[in-house]
């Protein structure tokens, strides 16, 4: 028997490996689209791109594990049935209940791990993302300023670098600015350093000339300085990042109601959050029975078992749409937090119930043929 239930977990390891790297693929290559943006404007490396986008897969990953262990326990307990080995396990006295253990295994397996990503993984991820994407979008050091390029900052403030130095600061600098009605400025430098303030970016230049041209007095001048300081005035550039409800940790969410620093809708809306990071993955176990419970209590069809699959396909679409549902509806009252718990316990006990007493499908099934039966007559 463990040789048996070996053998059945390591099919839908397999298979649940093959099938999360697909859809992550996939999802990666969608998301990676959302930031194309920054390459084109800020000119952010590689490097940076690519850790931005990666810190968004453990939250995708808690998200399509559940969904991918479901397709890989039906595609391998499917194709156990399609080649008869069921139908032997089955024929050597071995129960439904003990050939379900290791896509319960699996998902047990899954829970744990996702419970660990979920309330550690993805709240570090996240803050590491935000503060990552809040830096790009408003830093405006090497990520906005390439070497030996014209940077348009406003339609009307264009800056140029000439080389991005080892200790920070920026060589050889040109401003273009003409923000001010009617006079147009050219200020030049040999060193500059940019330093963000309340007010937003700012660069401090050192050795260089101002020179300035007003169409109103129609006068032109031109000042050295050893040191001056030119404000981008960039809107939005002093906020700070706003962090999302999927950065704090567990205690800080379950303790939310008491917070009264927050609004009510806030304090809803991470105590929901606190008790998705426990039923989430939970959602886990919950397919992976439903997947493999269909499979096993029923008989042989040589049509194949497309009704049974299909019935466990809108099972698991009625649990994630009641789980959406009941979520976002608790935020509002929390007295539908208690539907996220029916959601989990009522398709596990019948399942379990199921696969522990499958003459319970049989009984059901005679009793509708009585009905019928006694419908003709």
């Amino acid at each position: 028997m463990k040789k048996l239930n070996k053998y059945i977990l390591k099919q839908i390891f397999i298979g649940l490996l093959l099938v999360c790297f697909s859809l992550m693929s996939i999802i990666w290559l969608s998301q990676s689209l959302r930031f194309l943006d920054l390459i084109v404007s800020k000119g952010i490396s590689a490097g940076i791109f690519v850790k931005l986008t990666s810190l968004l897969m453990p939250r995708i990953f808690t998200i399509l594990a559940p969904i991918a262990l479901f397709a890989s326990v039906i595609f391998v307990y499917n194709r156990m049935l399609i080649d008869q080995e069921l139908i032997v396990m089955k024929s050597a006295g071995i129960s439904p209940q003990k050939l379900a253990q290791p896509a319960i295994l699996m998902g047990i397996i899954l829970v744990i791990f996702n419970i660990y990503l979920i309330n550690y993984g993805i709240p570090k991820a996240e803050t590491a993302f935000k503060d990552l994407q809040w830096r790009v979008k408003n830093n405006i050091s090497q990520l906005m300023f390439r070497e030996g390029e014209f940077t348009n900052l406003q339609s009307d403030l264009t800056v140029f670098i000439s080389a991005h130095d080892d200790d920070g600061t920026v060589s050889n600098i040109m401003i273009y600015d003409e923000r001010t009605p009617n006079i147009k400025s050219v200020t030049t430098a040999e060193k500059g350093l940019i330093v963000q303030t309340d007010k937003g970016p700012r660069i401090i230049l050192l050795n260089g000339t101002r020179q300035e041209m007003n169409r109103r007095k129609d006068t032109f001048s031109s000042v050295s300085f050893s040191q001056y300081s030119v404000d981008f005035g960039l809107k939005g550039a002093q906020k700070g990042r706003k962090d999302s409800v999927r950065t704090h940790s567990f205690g800080e969410l379950i303790t939310a109601l008491s917070n009264e620093t927050l609004s009510q809708d806030d304090r809803y809306k991470w105590f929901v959050e606190a008790n998705r990071r426990f039923t989430t993955p939970l959602l886990s176990l919950v397919y992976a029975l439903i997947a493999c419970t269909g499979l096993l209590i029923s008989n042989f069809n040589r049509r194949g078992q497309t009704k049974i699959v299909g019935i466990a396909v809108l099972s698991i679409i009625l649990i994630q749409a009641t789980d959406l549902i009941a979520g976002n509806l608790a935020c509002k009252n929390l007295c539908w937090l208690i539907l996220l718990y029916f959601n989990i316990a009522i398709p596990s006990v019948i399942c379990l119930l199921l696969l522990t007493k499958p003459e319970i499908l049989q009984n059901l099934k005679n009793y509708k043929i009585g009905l019928s039966g006694e419908y003709h007559a």
